[in-house]
């Protein structure tokens, strides 16, 4: 079906839906660089303007790709849900999401009616105000070994990554982050070697770290799924299974992963955890990583624009009730996203829409050293996520990931922006930090010299139980 528009008397044809969706994209160095951007701010305008009038209708009776992703999609689409909203047309229902009763509306479950298409679609033709308008107030709560995204919450990840995965640098750089009050959303640490003992390794560390410290919150190394599994059938303890994703079939091939193995390590993990009765509140055990230009970079696009291919692959999330997804959004480098500006766009785009599918949907903020961003303009776009209600942040030493060299967000910005919007961690996480006197009074206190030597009493046996395993 051609879609057709006019803008200052020039007339444009797109040729199909795929076409339309990525000619309204905001402008984005991977859709240049794959042939699919609009040739002008023009036609970008005339392609807004018709994909304002396209019907959500459209977008099931006509799927852009026919694979495993778009059959997840389909196969979990509420239908009935759909049926009272499917004569909207993507204008109609940007004014429903900006509108005062969406959010009762979102939360009855209407975001179960949408495919990820049509969030993609929504997404377009918002501005960067109506993003983060659109998203705040939708709020999705999970639970593991915490209780993560209610309002009035702000999470943040410890990143303690370490270059040669030295358990003891690991620990430390989790201790820094702990007295910054951060770590409820989790102790995720990106392993230098994809390891099933290396991965086991600093499992069982984390784990006895939490147990000494009372800790509550979750762990999780991620390596690759099968070596996580792998790892755990050798006793490691899993809280969280992590996997990059994708929003094509391919692009997930070419991870190495499918859907069955993805359903299959949920089944796995849970089954684990029930065995570990009383460690945990919830039952949502999956950690999903996603960003704008993965499946370009795979060559497994299909012509579809990087943004609605991440919109799908949240829908791919979404399908495993999980208890985090994170886009990385300005991770893959600057021929997906040139600069800061377009940084910004992708972290608020892919906030929104995933809060839109109902996803606990953080973002990690961050830009490698070759691209046109600077610590400032990272601050910029977490202050902007912040008022969105973005589920967490990461926390890294300094900002500076001294094993996967990129920038992103510190402990101490994370605290600063908990302390501009009046913001706190995970509840049972608050009230650990309370108890041991790292916040007073829901703000950062410091602690004192018993605190810091709790913490380093905990990590030492941690590190002990480490070298024991790694002798045995």
């Amino acid at each position: 079906m051609r879609y057709r528009s006019s803008v200052r008397g020039q007339s444009y044809v797109f040729a199909d839906l795929t076409e339309l969706l990525a000619k309204a994209s905001e402008e984005k160095s991977g859709d240049l660089l794959a042939g699919l951007a609009a040739g002008s701010a023009v036609e970008r305008v005339a392609a807004q303007r018709a994909l304002a009038d396209v019907r959500l209708a459209d977008f099931v009776a006509a799927p852009l790709l026919d694979d495993a992703v778009t059959a997840l999609a389909l196969d979990r689409h509420d239908r009935d849900g759909f049926a009272g909203i499917a004569a909207l047309t993507v204008g109609e229902l940007r004014e429903l999401i900006l509108g005062p009763g969406f959010p009762a509306a979102w939360g009855q479950g209407l975001h179960r009616a949408l495919l990820p298409e049509m969030a993609a679609a929504v997404a377009k033709i918002m501005s960067d105000k109506d993003l983060i308008v659109g998203a705040a107030p939708l709020r999705v709560v999970t639970r593991c070994r915490n209780t993560m995204g209610a309002a009035g919450t702000f999470g943040v990840r410890v990143q303690p990554n370490h270059p040669t995965d030295d358990v003891a640098g690991i620990l430390v750089s989790v201790l820094d982050g702990l007295l910054f009050g951060c770590g409820d959303a989790m102790l995720g640490v990106n392993p230098a070697r994809d390891s099933v003992t290396g991965t086991a390794d600093i499992l069982h560390a984390l784990h006895d770290l939490l147990e000494h410290l009372g800790l509550p919150t979750q762990t999780c190394v991620l390596a690759h799924i099968s070596t996580q599994l792998a790892a755990l059938r050798t006793g490691a303890p899993v809280d969280l299974l992590f996997q990059s994703i994708a929003g094509t079939e391919a692009a997930n091939d070419s991870f190495g992963v499918s859907i069955a193995q993805l359903s299959d390590g949920r089944d796995e993990v849970l089954d684990h955890h029930r065995s570990r009765a009383g460690e945990f509140v919830g039952e949502q055990v999956m950690y999903f990583e996603t960003g704008q230009g993965s499946a370009l970079s795979a060559e497994a696009h299909h012509g579809i624009d990087q943004l609605t291919c991440e919109a799908r692959a949240q829908g791919v999330a979404r399908a495993f009730d999980p208890f985090l997804v994170n886009s990385v959004v300005g991770f893959i480098g600057p021929e997906y996203l040139a600069n800061a500006r377009q940084i910004t766009r992708a972290g608020l785009e892919d906030h929104f829409i995933g809060k839109l599918l109902g996803l606990p949907m953080g973002v990690d903020i961050c830009y490698t050293n070759h691209v046109d961003a600077d610590a400032n303009t990272n601050d910029d776009l977490l202050v902007l996520l912040t008022a969105a209600g973005c589920n967490f942040v990461m926390g890294v030493p300094s900002s500076d990931d001294v094993m996967l060299s990129y920038q992103s967000t510190s402990y101490h910005d994370a605290a600063g922006v908990r302390e501009l919007f009046r913001l706190g961690p995970a509840p049972e996480f608050g009230a650990w930090m309370h108890e041991r006197g790292v916040l007073h009074a829901g703000r950062l206190a410091g602690g004192d010299a018993r605190l810091h030597a709790t913490l380093e009493a905990g990590a030492l046996r941690a590190l002990g139980t480490a070298v024991s395993l790694a002798a045995s």
